[in-house]
């Protein structure tokens, strides 16, 4: 069998890649060992997909070179997807500034994907191991188990390690090793803290409960909820924060973003100086949490009203409540990881067609590259922009 374009992985970037590649009037082959097209996608988003953010910018996303996406994201912006799934009357929401998710199922983006690809006149081929891929001269060959296949251009868009229950694995790194390509250390991202000892404890005493915060590790910020669970910490502002810690450092909570608490607290001691601090924590947190902190801090002051708490214990409840310190155990891991931080090292791929420099017939995209969006979307947008610009290339 011979194509002109052989795809290597039917997820996100994969299939927008084939069906640009297949409008250009290319025959495309889009192979996957999965049982099924877009798993991650379908997954996404607790089954909704966040399928592209409003806001998407270059400095949405980590790379050790920070100025290689920038050329793709700028050809393929997130309205492009916007009209896409218009034009296939997908229903949307926007559950947060930029955030759009499907208002049914995740199930409308493979659809969308998968129509495309029909319409390009691609060809899928699930169920199928790929055993070694070859350099032929100025073409590529892949031994598989439906057979010999020779292809003009190979794309490799297998994703990352995030999730190995979807089937994630190693292939898109090992066959970049076997062409000569640097693969910068990967760790998961986007993935949950795990606690230890009495933070865990603490932590699960707590479960289910979420809470407004700021974050803050290796001089990156965020400013979303945190949930508290049976292993540690989840939510929107530890997910993002996971993405720049590193194993043995702490990161510092703010349980009053926007707040100062000990300014609160002094304000709170002179005007109304009967309250008990139990009560002015009750006014800003859930009550679980409230009598929680009580509990972790159990001063002996507690009793006595606001007006027998000195500028030293008011600090301290301070610093308590916005810089809280806490060191990780470590994270959740691959298993429940949405993303692979890390990857093929972008300094040998070309940012506008992707090819690898010295072997134009073989190309990345998508995850497991080593560009890396924040939560919100962002990985999406990359799939979508770095599909196209290869695709549109080959």
């Amino acid at each position: 069998m011979v194509y002109d374009v052989v795809v290597i992985g039917a997820g996100a970037a994969g299939l927008m890649c084939a069906a640009q590649a297949g409008y250009a009037g290319r025959r495309v082959l889009v192979l996957d060992h999965a049982n099924k097209a877009g798993k991650k996608i379908l997954m996404s988003g607790g089954g909704r997909c966040n399928f592209t953010n409003l806001g998407t910018t270059p400095q949405h996303f980590y790379s050790e070179n920070p100025h290689f996406c920038i050329s793709a994201l700028k050809r393929y912006r997130p309205e492009h997807f916007v009209e896409l799934v218009d034009r296939h009357g997908v229903e949307y929401v926007e559950k947060a500034p930029g955030q759009l998710f499907c208002a049914t199922s995740a199930k409308e983006i493979v659809r969308v994907l998968w129509t495309e690809c029909e319409w390009a006149g691609v060809e899928i081929t699930l169920n199928t191991q790929i055993k070694t891929v070859t350099r032929q001269g100025d073409a590529m060959r892949l031994m598989t188990s439906m057979g010999s296949i020779d292809a003009g251009i190979v794309v490799v868009a297998s994703g990352g390690l995030s999730i190995p229950t979807m089937g994630a694995t190693g292939f898109g790194y090992e066959l970049a090793r076997q062409f000569g390509l640097d693969v910068l250390p990967t760790r998961p991202g986007l993935v949950p803290f795990a606690l230890s000892d009495f933070w865990k404890e603490r932590s699960a005493a707590l479960s289910g409960l979420s809470l407004p915060v700021a974050v803050s590790c290796a001089g990156r910020r965020f400013v979303e909820p945190m949930l508290f669970t049976h292993r540690g910490l989840s939510g929107p502002s530890m997910l993002q924060i996971s993405s720049v810690w590193q194993p043995g450092s702490s990161i510092e909570i703010d349980t009053l973003p926007g707040e100062d608490a000990a300014a609160s607290l002094r304000e709170a001691r002179q005007t109304t100086p009967k309250r008990q601090l139990s009560t002015w924590l009750g006014e800003r947190f859930p009550k679980r949490f409230a009598q929680a902190l009580l509990e972790w801090y159990p001063d002996a002051n507690q009793a006595a009203p606001l007006a027998q708490y000195s500028n030293d214990e008011v600090d301290q409840w301070a610093y308590r409540l916005n810089q809280w310190q806490l060191k990780p155990a470590g994270t959740e891991g691959w298993r429940t990881a949405e993303v692979t931080m890390g990857g093929v090292n972008t300094d040998a791929i070309s940012s506008k067609s992707f090819e690898v420099k010295d072997v134009p017939q073989l190309r990345f995209i998508g995850e497991v590259l080593d560009v890396t969006g924040e939560l919100g979307g962002y990985n999406f947008q990359w799939a979508w922009a770095s599909g196209v610009a290869c695709g549109q290339a080959c």
